[in-house]
């Protein structure tokens, strides 16, 4: 039986510590990664058909805020997905917008990187209660190939 589309992100709601990997560059080919940690916590907002998850990322050069802000088109079961980077508190990322297909969420954007147009696309991986995996992928070439350039680990805490 499936779930309502408004509960879809349920799984992620609570506290997490998060292992981030990251390309350095993007698009490059390159095959550079860095590590490093975070939190994250997950909440539900607008009646249940919207979420927010509020990050701290223990990015190499500094510590900094994100969110992450959710919301649901009752009438087309798509979500939408704006980024929030605390660094740039006045710019909103172009929203990737998609759904799940059991417990696979994918969301897509077309968006510019370096003044050359590319889709950018965010997977949500729902791997039982207490583990999740997002995954950032990039495409220069209208989908015919993908760059994933940042993935995040999720573990729940006891918080």
């Amino acid at each position: 039986m499936s779930q309502p589309a408004n509960s879809d992100f349920d799984f992620e709601f609570g506290h997490w510590n998060v292992r981030h990997r990251r390309l350095k560059e993007r698009l490059v080919c390159s095959e550079e990664w860095e590590e490093f940690s975070g939190t994250t916590h997950a909440r539900p907002i607008l009646g249940g058909n919207g979420n927010i998850e509020d990050n701290e990322i223990q990015f190499p050069g500094g510590t900094y805020r994100a969110v992450a802000l959710r919301s649901l088109d009752g009438a087309t079961g798509q979500w939408a997905i704006w980024w929030l980077d605390g660094r740039h508190p006045h710019t909103l990322d172009v929203p990737v917008v998609g759904g799940f297909s059991g417990d696979v969420g994918t969301f897509l954007a077309r968006d510019m990187l370096r003044g050359k147009p590319i889709i950018v696309r965010f997977q949500w991986f729902r791997l039982g209660p207490d583990q999740a995996r997002w995954e950032q992928a990039f495409s220069p070439d209208d989908g015919e190939s993908w760059e994933t350039n940042w993935v995040m680990h999720f573990e729940r805490t006891g918080a």
